[in-house]
């Protein structure tokens, strides 16, 4: 974490503030997912997207950050400037690349050519969360490991759905 501090320059620090933005409350994936899920031959990645932000939520923000209450590398060595504001809730696991994991896998795994450009994409915003010195590596880790697991959760379960949809409308016809 300390050797990535060394990395700062003007033009870097801003670019770094601006990846990470992109991952501000999951808002940059919520767009993608209701655009996506606004027209018809998108609407599974859309839908899948959605559905794996909710899960990440519910299970990283809502359950897992106060239940871990670990607190941010700022917040232990005050001794590094911060660029961002400092954030108010705990470290464990990274929302930033928790949503940015879910959203970019999701599309990989309906469409690789986008889901490559999605996942170069988490990647920058989960590396932003280091550069910026608001969460340890292991909170990056793990928001990268449970936002896969995640949107691959979801993918199989809209792909059981699916398959009981047709499978019922074969036994009506």
């Amino acid at each position: 974490m300390y050797m990535i501090q060394k990395l700062h320059t003007p033009f870097l620090d801003e670019v770094m503030k601006g990846i990470t933005f992109l991952g501000e409350s999951g808002w940059f994936w919520i767009l993608v997912a209701v655009l996506l899920f606004c027209q018809k031959r998108t609407r599974k990645i859309g839908l899948a997207v959605a559905l794996s932000l909710a899960v990440g939520l519910l299970l990283g923000n809502i359950i897992l950050k106060p239940l871990i209450a670990r607190q941010r590398p700022c917040w232990l060595d005050g001794s590094i400037p911060l660029l961002i504001a400092s954030p108010r809730d705990f470290s464990f696991p990274s929302g930033h690349t928790l949503a940015s994991f879910e959203g970019a896998v999701s599309i990989f795994l309906y469409r690789r050519d986008w889901g490559l450009w999605a996942l170069a994409l988490a990647v920058l915003i989960a590396f932003s969360r280091l550069y910026l010195f608001v969460h340890f590596p292991t909170d990056v880790l793990a928001g990268a490991v449970l936002g896969t697991a995640i949107a691959l959760g979801v993918h199989r379960l809209l792909k059981r759905t699916e398959k009981r949809r047709k499978n019922q409308e074969e036994v009506r016809t």
